[in-house]
């Protein structure tokens, strides 16, 4: 019996698998991630699903997450995890750019782009992640997820940018906004990369007005400039996250227009992870 568990900062997934025939049993819960959050933090966050597994005879856990920059992460989420699980049971942890190319690759050769509540890529050679160019985070990243979406939104809202007949739209859809709440939001609460990305689904809704279509678009092409077509090995480019799967038919024309070949693109990497510790478990 194993469980793979794959989180970002806005939700987590999990999988338990009892046997390769079995129907997956599935939950979720809120986002990890162990660069903002401490061991209880997170444990206490989770409990109410971690102590589903106490008495279950799970040998292996694979955990996948965002925020899973070095060891000292990886041993916030073992520590929040260990004491739900026996003894004997092996734990994974890896970065979701990990999970990201193994769901979107398996084992095969290919760029693994991460869009979501924020986005990430790296060269996957087949077992590993040979080739990065590494992300800068929300405040100076992120370009082409949920967050650098939502912060473009407010941005031209702050600036007075945004066309008056979609501000009003707006402004009755999530009440008028001033300077001074905005800045609180970004600068002194927690995860304020969730607080933005909640406003990509404004863009998302309106992707059809030529202003909405444009910070789209801009986002996009900001991501592939600095990132996508820096990398010297690109048989194709695979993407997971909700940004990604719900905005995919522009970033197919953006992909296009910028001569770069597309693969799979998936809302989520949890499907591709089942498949493929599946064959690795019980191969």
């Amino acid at each position: 019996m194993i469980l793979i568990v794959e989180s970002g900062s806005t939700k987590t997934a999990w999988r338990l698998i009892k046997d390769p025939t079995a129907p997956y049993e599935s939950f979720s819960s809120s986002g990890i991630n162990p660069y903002y959050q401490t061991t209880e933090e997170i444990k206490a966050s989770q409990d109410s699903v971690l102590a589903g597994f106490t008495e279950l005879p799970i040998s292996a856990v694979f955990y996948y997450g965002t925020g899973v920059t070095g060891d000292a992460q990886c041993e916030v989420i073992a520590a929040a995890f260990r004491p739900y699980f026996p003894t004997n049971c092996s734990l994974e942890i890896q970065n979701d750019l990990i999970a990201a190319a193994r769901s979107l690759c398996g084992k095969e050769a290919g760029i693994a782009c991460i869009l979501g509540t924020g986005s990430n890529s790296g060269y996957w050679d087949g077992t590993r992640i040979s080739a990065q160019i590494p992300p800068l985070g929300f405040w100076l990243g992120d370009e082409g997820s949920g967050g650098h979406l939502g912060k473009s939104l407010m941005l031209s809202y702050l600036h007075g940018q945004m066309p008056s007949d979609l501000r009003a739209i707006f402004e009755k859809r999530y009440g008028v906004f001033d300077r001074l709440t905005i800045l609180d939001k970004a600068y002194k609460q927690a995860f304020p990369n969730r607080w933005f990305a909640s406003f990509s689904k404004f863009l998302f809704d309106h992707r059809k007005e030529a202003f909405c279509y444009g910070l789209i678009e801009q986002s996009f092409e900001a991501f592939i400039s600095l990132y996508l077509k820096r990398y010297k090995e690109a048989p194709v480019f695979h993407f997971t996250g909700s940004v990604a799967f719900y905005y995919s038919d522009i970033l197919k024309q953006v992909m296009k227009k910028n001569g770069l070949p597309i693969g799979h693109i998936s809302e989520g990497p949890m499907a591709g992870l089942c498949l493929y510790h599946k064959g690795e478990f019980w191969p």
